[in-house]
């Protein structure tokens, strides 16, 4: 399978290195503004130059801009696009552009579930009758730094686990662009983003970064609770995000099947 990436960030450049040891999967090139100094794959100055690559399927790892500027085109011309900027479809308005190219274009719109769990059984708890969703981030100071969070709570001066923001699910993802993209994922899977119910919260304590949900509804009960490392270039990152990418990538390609 061909495969093409926006961006060569910290996430794009993971997920460059994992495909490339693949026999079965060819990276054919990179989108990414800025130009990087230096790529392991080619380097293109624009989507056209991208999709003339010829991929079976985009990979947008470069943010909620990009994903604004280059959604739309990857989808009209019929190309497959798996979006790790999730957190970008709380825009009522992109949501509806890129979901009416996928309609017209042929392209599919891919949602992975990122660095949070249990994404599929909510997805199924809402044809059986699901009723709330609650979750909880919990992340290092480090993780909240050049973010709104500097704004709502004085991070230095934590010392314990604080909760600086309840919210719903759009108004978490649009504020927190890079922190918030778990929350996006669960939000689509399940209730939609005004019923998803948020929380976050500053903990000095924390390893890593802390996810939990319960969701409820006439099927039962669900709970998860994820405990990710970082990746090393970028504390706002759980490691299982890429990872996440990595997998529906190799399902698409037919190496997992389950």
């Amino acid at each position: 399978m061909r495969v093409a990436v926006i961006g060569y960030g910290a996430i794009g450049s993971f997920v460059i290195e994992h495909l490339k040891a693949d026999p079965s999967i060819e990276v054919t090139a990179t989108f990414s503004l800025p130009r990087p100094e230096t790529s392991s794959i080619p380097v293109v100055e624009s989507i056209g130059a991208l999709l003339a690559t010829s991929p079976d399927l985009v990979v947008e790892c470069a943010g909620h801009t990009s994903l604004r500027d280059t959604g739309e085109a990857v989808l009209r011309h019929g190309t497959d696009l798996l979006v790790a900027s999730v957190g970008a479809l709380a825009d009522p308005a992109l949501e509806h552009t890129l979901r009416t190219a996928a309609a017209g274009g042929g392209g599919r719109l891919l949602i992975p579930g990122g660095a949070l769990g249990g994404i599929d059984a909510v997805s199924a708890a809402r044809e059986a009758g699901l009723d709330s969703v609650e979750y909880s981030g919990r992340k290092a100071p480090k993780a909240w730094k050049g973010t709104r969070a500097e704004q709502l709570i004085d991070l230095a001066s934590v010392t314990r686990a604080t909760a600086f923001l309840e919210c719903d699910a759009r108004t978490a993802a649009l504020q927190f662009p890079q922190n918030a993209n778990v929350v996006a994922a669960l939000a689509l899977a399940g209730l939609g983003f005004e019923k998803t119910r948020v929380r976050l919260l500053v903990d000095p304590g924390a390893d890593g970064n802390n996810h939990t949900f319960v969701a409820r509804g006439a099927f039962g009960e669900i709970s998860a609770s994820i405990r990710s490392t970082t990746l090393p270039s970028n504390p706002k990152t759980s490691a299982l995000a890429p990872y996440s990418l990595i997998q529906t990538i190799k399902k698409r390609a037919g190496l997992i099947l389950a």
